[in-house]
């Protein structure tokens, strides 16, 4: 396994251990997060603060893995399939997990999560014909909006916060609608390989 393979599956490893800090029913066994009050009015849960620290570094990965395959050619078929699971099960995860806990509107996931399976069906199809789809520059868009809103939720979206502003929120809906235009086009470029011939 060679390195980019090494660092996305590190990235997986480091989604699942976010997601077990997330779901998992803590005050079951007796385990409390301590809280915080940050700047005088902000009050923090340590458990939050640590999920966004691991979920900064595995989206830092994401960038790192690709540009090192790249650069070194070690681009492989197991790499492209694994980097494609570890953003799904990073960035869907986590955005299922915040829905459920009522941090951010159920609206988000149920959209990027469907948009998803659309735009992965079409790749699925066009991948079988001979032809390959590549990355939209608004699918990339998406992807920095996403990650960027989801940073500043864990760390409840300071220091925008202490201006009453809701940065954090504003950047998942702006990625939620990138993220259907995107989907749309991604149909609109590939819709002759649906043709029947």
């Amino acid at each position: 396994m060679n390195l980019p393979n090494k660092i996305t599956m590190g990235r997986i490893f480091l989604s699942v251990i976010l997601l077990v800090i997330l779901i998992f029913p803590w005050d079951l066994v007796g385990v409390t997060f301590p809280e915080y009050i940050w700047f005088g009015s902000i009050t923090v849960n340590l458990k939050y603060i640590i999920c966004g620290i691991i979920f900064l570094i595995a989206s830092l990965t994401d960038s790192l893995d690709g540009h090192i395959a790249r650069s070194r050619n070690l681009v492989t078929d197991f790499g492209k399939v694994m980097d494609a699971v570890a953003d799904k099960v990073l960035v869907n995860g986590v955005l299922i997990a915040l829905a459920c806990a009522n941090v951010i509107n159920v609206c988000i996931p149920v959209i990027i999560v469907t948009r998803d399976i659309f735009v992965d069906s079409i790749k699925m199809v066009v991948g079988s014909k001979g032809h390959a789809v590549g990355a939209s520059t608004l699918g990339k868009l998406k992807t920095i909006f996403m990650m960027s809103g989801l940073t500043l939720t864990f760390f409840y979206n300071i220091p925008f916060e202490l201006i009453n502003f809701d940065l954090a929120d504003g950047l998942l809906y702006v990625a939620t609608v990138l993220s259907v235009i995107s989907g749309i086009q991604y149909y609109v470029v590939n819709k002759d390989v649906f043709k029947d011939k």
